[in-house]
């Protein structure tokens, strides 16, 4: 297993024990000394000294170009432009549409804790004009453009169950990504049901996605969708339930990948940890959508460390009968931890070496190397 930060994350339930009432569930800290009123934007300029003309600055406080994300990529048009976002907690949906390639976004105080992306929709939430949001309505982020780059970000949706009782559409995605070559760099994705959906834009689309050093909670399929998506040296934590008496409580990931896709979810020197009794996770289950019944979901776990909150007789199970875990593409390779315990062989398909040659950011990447990139 590979050195991994030993603080443990603020998580989005550590923001609500500090708080009241899902409205309020993601208030910050003060910010840190170096993020303060003199210099919201660290050493990434500011509306006087712009990084490059196609440069904007939010601040929720008045002191950049806009006071909202939503504002600033209203007036970001067309390709190549960086927000560089000021401490805060921006409670709004945003959305970045198929025009507004090659966009960066940045948390200008270098740690994501104190830049928090917010709203509380689900997917049974109703819309103020009829109907309800359903589970991509439903996301607080959504990114359809090529080329997306965030740094040092939390994205979250806070709706939580206990507070809808009423609502069975518990879906809630804090980030829908859907662009090709779209990367992640320490960011956190903070939410309960289907946080992160890591999809494309159509089924044709093999998109490929990157998140490195990003953090990810939650409780059912909280990484989900169809992308092509290496997740490396990333932290995984599973919420512990008191609506439920028994395990399950959920599954960490549910990818969805196109039959035609040779490659789907890799999650490569990373870990896995719980808040839940030892045992109440699955590491995953297949997600074929009604949408495309011919997907073969795809997942590869190598390199990582699996704790004791991953039932390791029986990691993976069905999301429909009709599709069974064994039919679809999951493989492990040299995991480590309790949770990767190897008691029924049956029950976890390994690859061979040669097999993990190809299962490799490069493998899935092909001529994109985000990991080279510099902010």
């Amino acid at each position: 297993m590979p050195a991994h930060d030993t603080r443990l994350p603020l998580s989005r339930r550590g923001f609500l024990l500090a708080s009241t009432g899902a409205a309020a569930a993601l208030a910050l800290a003060p910010a840190p000394a170096h993020a303060g009123a003199r210099r919201p934007f660290g050493r990434f300029g500011s509306p006087a000294a712009r990084l490059t003309p196609q440069t904007l600055y939010v601040d929720p406080k008045g002191l950049g170009d806009h006071t909202t994300v939503k504002d600033a990529v209203t007036a970001a048009t067309g390709s190549g432009w960086t927000l560089v976002l000021a401490p805060g907690t921006y409670r709004e949906t945003v959305a970045v549409d198929v025009t507004r390639t090659e966009a960066t976004w940045i948390g200008a105080s270098e740690d994501p804790r104190d830049v928090v992306i917010v709203y509380d929709n689900a997917a049974g939430t109703p819309k103020p004009g009829g109907g309800t949001y359903g589970t991509t309505g439903s996301a607080t982020t959504t990114v359809q453009a090529d080329g997306f780059t965030a740094r040092w970000i939390t994205f979250a949706n806070d709706w939580l169950r206990a507070d809808h009782p009423d609502i069975t559409g518990t879906q809630a995605v804090a980030v829908k990504v859907q662009g090709d070559r779209s990367a992640f760099h320490h960011c956190r994705f903070l939410g309960h049901q289907d946080t992160l959906y890591a999809d494309s834009i159509a089924l044709t689309s093999f998109a490929r996605q990157y998140f490195s050093h990003c953090y990810a909670e939650g409780d059912v399929d909280f990484v989900f969708g169809r992308a092509t998506a290496v997740h490396e040296n990333c932290h995984f934590r599973t919420l512990n339930r008191t609506d439920l008496a028994a395990a399950p409580y959920g599954f960490v990931f549910a990818p969805s990948t196109a039959g035609a896709n040779p490659r789907g979810y890799l999650v490569t020197r990373s870990r896995v940890s719980s808040e839940a009794p030892d045992g109440f996770y699955k590491l995953a289950r297949p997600w074929v959508p009604s949408s495309d019944t011919t997907a073969r979901p795809s997942l590869v776990v190598r390199d990582t460390w699996l704790g004791p909150g991953i039932d390791a007789a029986a990691p993976y199970t069905n999301m429909s009968d009709a599709f069974p875990w064994q039919n679809q593409r999951f493989a492990e390779y040299r995991d480590t931890g309790p949770g990767a315990r190897i008691t029924v062989p049956e029950n976890r398909p390994q690859l061979t070496a040669q097999q993990a040659e190809s299962a490799t950011r490069e493998a899935y990447l092909g001529d994109w190397k985000p990991w080279r990139e510099e902010c």
